[in-house]
């Protein structure tokens, strides 16, 4: 009689599908947040495999700020429609117009925290009571107070002292009425462990995440792509650099890093060597504050 023992990935594999089932059965409109970045199509990945042959049976939502990176939008739709899943796109834009609500002003004006108005509308309009997430403990501190079913009260807020246990595998998503559930399934794993099982999957991914040539601005010793979003003035200097993005976010917000890896064994190479994770190297809106993630979150944002 021959005996299978999983392998790390596998594990990991098989913690985040039983989630996904977990959500399934506990909840009764779930949706899955779909950015078309590296985390939310390997969250897409896993429920295909959680549910096959069927479809996937919840929404793909994508809450749209408007500074999104072409390519990611591009594969956002490609995706939902390749494996048949519902796409709901709300605009913050609109919500910004409907409640006149101010834009944040300055070089690279980020819409992140006016995204958090349009994500409880759109939970409310569409009564979603679980909604589904690529986050991991891993990227930074406030996510790593995360449990995998991460429950919001009525006004969407997040108090990481009020988390629930989650011992030997139960999950309690039991809400009132207005509550909401946030879940993780992939809050285990890594960025390693993320680029290596897109590696082992093949999984397809948006172009921008492997070495491209790209007008840029060095601001502060990052790289910031040359758009239509950020204001460029007499001190800037564009330059034209092969580069690649670790993480996927607003235009605004996201610097790319140097790179030659063109290939998803070049990508887990070059992850393998870094010892900086990619929201630390990559993100500007972590740095607002120490606690600018933790303090977005308790407001509702994702």
């Amino acid at each position: 009689m021959s005996t299978h023992t999983l392998d790390y990935l596998e594990q990991l594999e098989a913690e985040s599908i039983y989630i996904m089932r977990e959500i399934a059965a506990q909840f009764e409109k779930p949706a899955l947040l779909f950015s078309g970045g590296k985390d939310s199509i390997t969250l897409v990945h896993l429920a295909m495999k959680a549910f096959a042959p069927m479809k996937i049976p919840f929404p793909l939502v994508h809450i749209d700020t408007g500074h999104n990176f072409p390519e990611a939008l591009q594969f956002r739709d490609y995706l939902a429609k390749t494996i048949g899943a519902e796409l709901i796109v709300r605009k913050v834009e609109d919500t910004i117009r409907e409640k006149k609500l101010t834009e944040p002003k300055g070089k690279f004006a980020s819409r992140n925290w006016l995204q958090t108005h349009t994500l409880l509308e759109t939970i409310e309009e569409f009564q979603f009571d679980a909604c589904i997430g690529g986050a991991r403990r891993d990227e930074e501190k406030a996510r790593a107070k995360e449990r995998f079913f991460s429950v919001r009260d009525e006004f969407g807020q997040w108090d990481p002292k009020l988390q629930r246990p989650e011992l030997w595998n139960i999950y309690n998503g039991r809400i009132s009425k207005g509550e909401n559930v946030r879940v993780f399934p992939i809050s285990n794993w890594t960025e390693l462990d993320v680029w290596s099982y897109l590696k082992k999957e093949n999984i397809q991914l948006p172009s921008i995440y492997f070495a491209h040539d790209r007008d840029v601005i060095e601001f502060e010793g990052q790289l910031i792509a040359v758009s239509d979003f950020i204001q460029i003035d007499e001190n800037d200097t564009i330059v034209n650099k092969r580069i690649r993005y670790r993480t996927v976010g607003d235009m605004t917000c996201t610097a790319a890093v140097e790179s030659n890896a063109e290939t998803l064994d070049e990508v887990v190479n070059e992850i393998t060597a870094s010892r900086i994770s990619e929201r630390g190297e990559t993100r500007i809106d972590d740095r607002v504050t120490e606690a600018a993630m933790e303090d977005r979150k308790k407001g509702g944002y994702f």
